[in-house]
């Protein structure tokens, strides 16, 4: 059995899980999050618990199970405490602002680039060259920071670019001068 798989997730006094129709709706105090549930899995609610159980054993089951059990648990710790990622522009005159909720980031193009949040979404820029993404569901954020930093990856030449504050950009050395020049 799945390690991940076989452990019961808690559910807190401040939201409320339903299953219906192989579908799972939790709500809580930042929003609410639905997914379905494919038909080899079966999930109960015991004694205020959420269990995952698979109907039978092949490969494929299995792989879901753990990562199922990992979705519904994100989708709690989501509603409860919310979801955030950390983006820092490294370049000169690389810039991000907030214009109400919008976010405009300079990064070295002829025009600013605006992006509007998707809902869920929230933007708030430190210092201007930190971005941080916040929402309650945790694939949206990872897909909107993913969607910022693909504006301009780091080059691995200079470091210049939006990175994820945890991410190390390794450095490449740049052309050896030749002999005979």
């Amino acid at each position: 059995m799945s390690k991940i798989g076989k452990k019961p997730i808690p559910i807190p006094k401040d939201v409320t899980v339903e299953i219906k129709d192989n579908e799972i709706i939790v709500k809580g105090k930042k929003g609410e999050l639905k997914r379905k549930i494919p038909d080899v899995l079966n999930v109960k609610i015991v004694d205020s618990n959420i269990v995952v159980e698979r109907n039978n054993e092949l490969k494929e089951t299995k792989a879901l199970h753990g990562t199922y059990r990992a979705l519904i648990n994100n989708m709690i710790v989501g509603v409860t405490e919310g979801f955030q990622k950390s983006l820092i522009l490294h370049g000169v005159g690389y810039k991000a602002q907030l214009q109400g909720k919008k976010l405009i980031i300079n990064l070295g193009y002829t025009h600013p680039i605006e992006m509007e949040p998707p809902p869920g979404i929230e933007f708030a820029v430190e210092k201007d060259i930190r971005i941080l993404v916040k929402g309650y569901d945790k694939e949206l954020v990872g897909q909107v920071a993913a969607n910022i930093r693909k504006l301009r990856d780091p080059d691995p030449y200079k470091g210049k670019g939006v990175r994820y504050e945890d991410e190390i950009i390794r450095k490449k050395a740049g052309k050896a001068l030749s002999k005979g020049a």
